[in-house]
């Protein structure tokens, strides 16, 4: 399960998704269901999911305030955190041959990975990135500043990776000044 959570986070990998939703609800409508039961709980009254890894669906949707309110929740989870966290990962597995195979995951967010640079004065925590046709480049992102305070930002619909990092950059600035 480990190893599938870092799949699912890191490289976005959609079959660590569906293996994660198969195993935990007996299939993917079932597990999307217990998200919609979860993101309603936690206040997120304008999200609907019908997936375990986000791809587009005319009736999967969300917002960025209950996207938001989910990863809050999330990183109250320290094994959450971690893996939001983690600039690479290095799974071994035994495929269906029975051959032990390695795979190395590597974080797409741009702030962990070197890519971008976050404001002078601001930690990233994690965060996790997303890019669909429909939803365009997208990121929500854990960070704290020099007294330890904790912020969650969100960018949606960005219209290239430039420009959401860009646009994230100038969010969590305002943090600092």
């Amino acid at each position: 399960m480990e190893q599938l959570l870092y799949g699912l986070m890191l490289p976005s990998g959609n079959d660590a998704g569906a293996a994660i939703a198969v195993h935990m609800a007996g299939s993917t409508e079932a597990f999307a269901e217990k998200m919609n039961e979860t993101a309603h709980a936690l206040g997120a009254t304008d999200t609907h999911f019908v997936n375990p890894h986000g791809l587009s669906d005319e009736n999967h949707y969300t917002t960025a305030y209950d996207l938001y309110l989910i990863f809050q929740e999330a990183m109250k989870y320290e094994e959450f955190r971690k893996i939001v966290g983690t600039v690479s990962y290095r799974a071994e597995y035994t495929d269906a041959a029975g051959q032990t195979k390695t795979q190395e995951w590597k974080n797409s967010n741009q702030y962990l990975n070197g890519k971008s640079k976050a404001p002078d004065g601001i930690t990233v925590l994690g965060g996790k990135t997303g890019t669909t046709r429909a939803a365009g480049s997208c990121l929500i992102l854990g960070c704290e500043d020099e007294n330890s305070n904790e912020y969650v930002s969100v960018v949606l619909k960005a219209q290239s990776r430039d420009v959401l990092y860009e646009n994230m950059t100038n969010i969590v600035g305002k943090i600092v000044n």
